[in-house]
């Protein structure tokens, strides 16, 4: 019986995190790879240093670069924390994505005092360079976010400051985790669990009177 586990058959030394993923599971198609082999992938072969956004870098590989990588949400015998590459094969994708330049993204960071910006309710995430994230682990590094979805509209203006806002990695994944433009797939309960006390009393309310009828 084949093995259906993946294998880390490296070193793999290319000079991005995203190519090092890349690379991976590029040598395991149509296995199962792990979140533990993802990290291991990831990290710096010549510093070590484990990176807080490889999970970024991986949704990058979906959204950027076309692959499909399948995890438990859409397939059922993947277990949470495992993915699968099932082909090489690359989709068309959205318009390749722009960033700020240095002047924009050095007043972006001022403007949310070099703090990550994701609102979960009324309460702001507040994650710094360097800090180490208490929930994903690893040490955070701010990058760029278009406040626009990049689905929506991919050419925002790299001058103008207020298109833009500093995320933590795994609020850049929670973002593109609320819906996956390739499926329709809408991550209904992400959204309730960042949306405010008031919307979430809103969202109660409505279905108590929507399953009101199949008392």
């Amino acid at each position: 019986m084949k093995d259906r586990n993946a294998e880390i058959k490296g070193p793999y030394t290319q000079k991005s995190i995203r190519a090092r993923i890349e690379a991976f599971f590029l040598d395991n198609l149509g296995k199962v790879a792990t979140r533990e082999q993802l990290i291991k992938v990831a990290t710096d072969p010549l510093t070590g240093r484990q990176p807080e956004n490889w999970h970024q870098r991986l949704s990058e590989l979906r959204t950027d670069y076309g692959y499909t990588i399948l995890s438990w949400r859409n397939r059922g015998d993947l277990k949470i924390s495992e993915y699968m590459m099932p082909n090489a094969e690359r989709r068309n994708t959205a318009a390749k994505r722009s960033r700020p330049n240095s002047a924009t993204w050095k007043q972006v960071l001022e403007n949310h005092q070099h703090r990550c910006a994701w609102l979960e309710g009324d309460i702001t995430c507040g994650l710094r360079n360097g800090d180490i994230d208490p929930i994903g682990g690893g040490t955070v590094k701010l990058t760029p976010d278009h406040k626009t979805p990049h689905a929506i509209h991919a050419e925002v203006d790299p001058k103008d400051p207020a298109k833009w806002q500093p995320l933590c990695g795994r609020h850049q994944v929670m973002k593109k985790n609320y819906w996956d433009d390739e499926t329709g797939w809408l991550n209904v309960i992400a959204i309730v669990q960042s949306a405010s006390r008031a919307q979430k009393q809103e969202v109660y309310t409505f279905l108590q009177r929507y399953f009101a009828d199949d008392d």
